[in-house]
């Protein structure tokens, strides 16, 4: 975005933890080491943090305004990086704040949107003549499935929502007739596309 001769661009990427953030926001510097600032914002849901910085803007307006649009939006585990190039005419503090909101938007806007949605994963382990009706269910009752594999018989890994549980285990009990074993494993997020 050009505004005013100085020239905004905004990028964003899903991170999980600061370090990822922090690695993101060094490559948008290096990337852009002549850039006059490079603002930014990350907001994490692991230890709910909350961070930005002005990168040698006045304070409060440019990191902050990113910082908004983050959470306008309702998003977590991001990072939004907006790097400006000076064009030599001041825009005042409103100027700055309004550029590195909407920069900071664009950015967002054109980015894939997806969720993470935590899931309690079960291996289930079938034969060939159960996959099919297992796979089938499990695709339209929309449980996750992450991973499968075909040995002497089928080994799939299957994300289900806490809240979904007790129906998945009682549809695989039915369509295996009980035969199927399951082992739960440790949960955790897993991301879709939206």
């Amino acid at each position: 975005m050009i505004e005013r001769k100085s020239r905004f661009i905004g990028y964003c990427r899903p991170v999980k933890n600061q370090d990822e953030a922090i690695d993101f926001i060094n490559e948008i510097r290096a990337m852009h080491r002549q850039a006059t600032h490079n603002v930014y914002a990350y907001v994490l849901r692991e230890d709910n943090i909350m961070r930005y910085s002005d990168d040698g803007e006045p304070a409060g307006t440019a990191g902050v305004p990113v910082l908004e649009v983050i959470k306008k939006e309702g998003l977590t585990d991001i990072c939004v990086v907006v790097t400006r190039y000076f064009g030599g005419i001041l825009l005042g503090a409103g100027g700055l704040v309004r550029a590195y909101g909407k920069s900071a938007k664009l950015g967002i806007d054109e980015a894939k949107r997806i969720e993470k949605i935590y899931c309690k994963l079960y291996l289930i382990r079938c034969d060939y003549s159960t996959y099919g009706k297992l796979e089938y269910t499990i695709n339209t009752e929309g449980y996750i499935l992450k991973d499968c594999a075909f040995e002497n018989d089928v080994c799939m890994t299957v994300g289900v929502k806490p809240e979904e549980e007790d129906a998945f285990l009682k549809a695989v009990a039915d369509i295996s007739g009980g035969s199927a074993k399951l082992t739960e494993l440790p949960g955790e997020y897993i991301t879709k596309e939206l």
